[in-house]
């Protein structure tokens, strides 16, 4: 394995590219012979309304691949395809994606084999969108590109120029190196992590004060599910120790549920063993009622709840951990951010540190996106702009392997 990117250096990157219907589609020849020219394994899907402006017999010439165009194939196969295509590929990409394809993959809908691969693949996916300007400004097309990029798609924006409907503006298809560039970091991407275990927690604990009341916190769990799938994407083997949470499992993730922190803790003990990356992104309740009530307390007793700190999972973790290990704490702040999370960092001893201020409206617990800053392995401080929690755990996992192809191996 390349220490630098993680790649295969024997196979080729394998990439899916999907041709959608509009008039930048004359271009996806030349994108075949540039990804090819490059190293990469080619596999074409054309939509039924790209076949317009380009020819099945074109792609296939310069992929070395016969084009997909449905979802049943062109002959009857004992195989599912979109199966069998998702299996083969490394990245997706789509280039030109319309504002028709934008909108049903950021919908979910599966109504032709393009769209049915997008909503079976796990790995990265790179859109290339193209399109009229007005188009492009629509709100709904603004929203669909903000919940792709929510999921961890990569969007690359289009250019500005003179397009082929007469009208100026942004929605030209960007210049096709770009488009590689992304394609082939993307299929990179795909196996960076590949036959490493990865572990992560996620979610909050809840501490036990009698049979029908705890203690806990409001974490939803989103952002370590978050990494536990883009780690997965990786080529990673994943076990994500998470506490109470309504969220469905990654696929492909091996999941310890808990409850408590003492819970919490045995599970990530034993998971962090054999990992050669620990994120500890959950939540745990630093206090716990010093004895929970064998039964429900009234509201008519009195009652005083003491409490006594729970471990710190995360110092222990640091504590017992062996060489080339990249361990990855997190700090939920209401004030001081970046103190805290400066003076959090030294005293835990872990490598890399993301904190975010939980008391800002549309970050941290419970919503879809955060504001963090990264306390790099130096102890420096590295403020990121609010996105969605998929982009911060690609982003994440960028510094991870940065880290770990400088460190040794166990």
């Amino acid at each position: 394995m390349d220490a630098e990117s993680g790649a295969d250096p024997v196979r080729a990157p394998r990439i899916l590219l999907g041709v959608s219907g509009g008039i930048a589609a004359y271009k996806a020849a030349e994108l075949v012979r540039a990804l090819v020219r490059e190293g990469a394994e080619v596999q074409c899907i054309l939509t039924r309304r790209a076949e317009q402006f380009v020819t099945p017999l074109a792609l296939a010439t310069l992929s070395g691949r016969p084009v997909a165009r449905t979802e049943f194939g062109d002959e009857p196969a004992p195989t599912i395809l979109h199966i069998d295509l998702v299996r083969w590929a490394d990245a997706l990409v789509v280039a030109p994606a319309t504002g028709n394809v934008l909108a049903r993959f950021a919908r979910g809908l599966a109504d032709d084999l393009l769209s049915t691969v997008y909503l079976a693949f796990d790995g990265p996916v790179v859109v290339a969108p193209a399109m009229n300007p007005r188009m492009w400004d629509h709100e709904e097309t603004r929203e669909n590109v903000a919940r792709l990029g929510r999921r961890g798609v990569t969007v690359v924006p289009p250019g500005e120029g003179f397009l082929a409907c007469g009208d100026e503006g942004a929605g030209r298809l960007v210049p096709l190196e770009e488009i590689v560039a992304e394609a082939l970091a993307a299929a990179r991407r795909s196996s960076s992590l590949d036959g490493m275990h990865v572990v992560v927690s996620a979610g909050p604990t809840y501490e036990p004060i009698d049979p029908a009341r705890f203690v806990g916190n409001r974490s939803s769990g989103r952002m370590g599910f978050a990494i536990a799938a883009a780690a997965r994407a990786r080529g990673a083997q994943v076990t994500l120790v998470h506490g109470p949470v309504a969220l469905a499992p990654p696929w492909g993730v091996e999941t310890v549920p808990v409850r408590t922190a003492g819970e919490m803790r045995a599970a990530m003990r034993q998971a962090a063993r054999a990992a050669r990356v620990v994120v500890m992104a959950a939540a745990v309740a630093d206090h716990r009622p010093a004895a929970a009530a064998e039964r429900k307390i009234s509201r008519r007793e009195p009652y005083t709840l003491d409490l006594v700190p729970n471990p710190d999972i995360l110092a222990e973790l640091t504590a017992a951990r062996r060489a080339g290990q990249v361990i990855v704490g997190f700090a939920a702040e209401t004030h001081d951010v970046v103190e805290r999370a400066q003076a959090k960092k030294k005293r835990k001893g872990c490598d890399l540190l993301l904190a975010n201020d939980v008391s800002t409206p549309g970050s941290g617990f419970e919503a879809e996106d955060n504001r963090v800053t990264l306390i790099d392995e130096r102890g420096r401080a590295e403020p990121w702009p609010l996105m969605s929690k998929r982009q911060v755990a690609e982003r994440l996992l960028d510094r991870v392997e940065r880290l770990l192809a400088r460190g040794e191996g166990p």
